[in-house]
C-alpha cells in the first residue's frame, strides 16, 4: 500500500505544488488547511482517489489527533509566512508557527517521520562574502525567522526529523504568491515597467518552487540517512545580489526601468550567501534556474489578466 502523507497548510504557495509532486510519486495525501486566505488551489486533485482534504486549523488538538492516524509522514506547511504578515499579528504568528509545531510533536508517534521548512532568512544580516552553512550559527532578524528558529530546534531536538532550510522560492505555483523576490521584481518588470531598488548589494539564495517539492520527495524517500539534521536548500548559481536579479530580469523585459537608489533602506535587511554543498552530499540537487523561473513567470503573468483595482 502506498504510504500516506499529511501535509499542513497543503493549499498554499508550496503545497500546492507539493501535493502534486507527492501525489505523481503515488503516495496517498490528506491536506488539513483552514483556506485563510479564501484559495481554491486544490480543485483539481478532488478526482484522485489518492487525496483528500480536511478543513480545519493545525492547532486543533481533537482534529490532528483524528487525522494523524495512520500517516507515515508529516509535512508542516501551515505557518504564518513573512516577517510582515507575523508583524501584523504577532500572536497569531506564535500561535500557528510555533505551538502547532509543538502539538505536532506531543500528538505523533516516534516512528511518523516530520519534514519540516524552516528558512534560511535565520541566517540573519551576514557580510554577504561568506558562505553560511548549516553549523553557521542562526540569527534572525524577523519575529517570522525567530519562531521558525524556533520550531526547528525543537524538531531537531525530537527524534526521526529532518529540516529543511529553504532560500527565497520562486515560480508559478496555483495559489500564487507575488510578494517574494524574484516573483515581485518579474511582476514588477512586466506591470509597472519600473523599480526601485534599495541595497542593491545585498545577496541571497534562490530555488525553484518544484525543486523544493522534489526536495521534500527526495527526503521521504532517504529519511533513514538524512534525520536529526538541517539541510540548506538552494540554487548554488543563484546566490545573487538584488541587482544581479533585476539585471537577469532585464534581459527578458527590455524596457524594465531599474533605479538603484542611494537613499532610503529596505526594511528587510537581509544579506547573505549560503552553501547547499550538505544536500548535495546527501545525493539532492536544485536543478532549475533563475531564467527558467523568470521564463515560467512571465508566461504565468500573462494568464493573471486585468486587476480589478485597475482600467487597464
Amino acid at each position: 500500500m502506498a504510504k500516506q502523507i499529511l501535509i499542513t497548510g497543503g493549499a498554499g504557495y508550496l503545497g500546492s505544488v507539493m501535493t502534486q509532486r507527492f501525489l505523481d510519486a503515488g503516495y496517498r495525501v490528506t491536506v488539513l488547511d483552514n483556506l485563510m486566505y479564501g484559495q481554491h488551489s486544490l480543485f483539481h486533485f478532488c478526482a484522485n482517489p489518492d487525496f483528500e482534504f480536511i478543513y480545519g486549523d493545525v492547532r486543533d488538538e481533537y482534529t490532528l489527533k483524528k487525522i494523524l492516524s495512520g500517516v507515515d509522514a508529516i509535512i508542516p506547511l501551515a505557518a504564518i509566512v513573512g516577517a510582515p504578515a507575523c508583524q501584523r499579528d504577532p500572536i497569531l504568528a506564535r500561535s500557528v508557527n510555533l505551538d502547532a509545531i509543538r502539538l505536532i510533536l506531543k500528538l505523533r508517534s516516534n516512528d511518523q517521520l516530520i519534514v519540516y521548512p524552516t528558512t534560511n532568512s535565520g541566517y540573519g544580516t551576514k557580510s554577504g562574502n561568506i558562505y553560511c552553512t548549516e553549523e553557521t550559527p542562526l540569527e534572525p532578524i524577523s519575529l517570522y525567522g525567530e519562531t521558525k528558529v524556533q520550531a526547528e530546534k525543537e524538531l531537531l531536538d525530537s527524534s526521526n526529523t529532518i529540516t529543511l532550510r529553504l532560500a527565497t522560492v520562486f515560480g508559478m505555483s496555483p495559489r500564487m504568491r507575488l510578494d517574494l523576490l524574484v516573483n515581485h521584481f518579474v511582476y514588477a518588470a512586466v506591470t509597472d515597467r519600473y523599480l526601485v531598488i534599495f541595497e542593491k548589494d545585498f545577496k541571497r539564495n534562490y530555488v525553484h518552487i518544484r525543486d523544493v517539492a522534489d526536495c521534500f520527495l527526495y527526503c521521504v524517500e532517504n529519511a533513514p540517512r538524512m534525520t536529526g539534521k538541517p539541510y540548506n536548500v538552494g540554487l548554488d548559481a543563484a546566490n545573487l545580489s538584488k541587482e544581479e536579479l533585476a539585471l537577469k530580469i532585464k534581459a527578458f523585459v527590455p524596457d524594465f526601468y531599474i533605479h538603484f537608489a542611494e537613499i532610503g533602506s529596505d526594511p528587510d535587511k537581509r544579506n547573505y550567501v549560503v552553501s547547499n554543498e550538505r544536500l548535495r552530499q546527501a545525493g539532492f540537487e536544485a536543478q532549475r534556474t533563475i531564467e527558467d523561473g523568470i521564463r515560467e513567470l512571465l508566461k504565468g503573468y500573462r494568464m493573471l489578466g486585468r486587476s480589478s483595482m485597475k482600467n487597464v
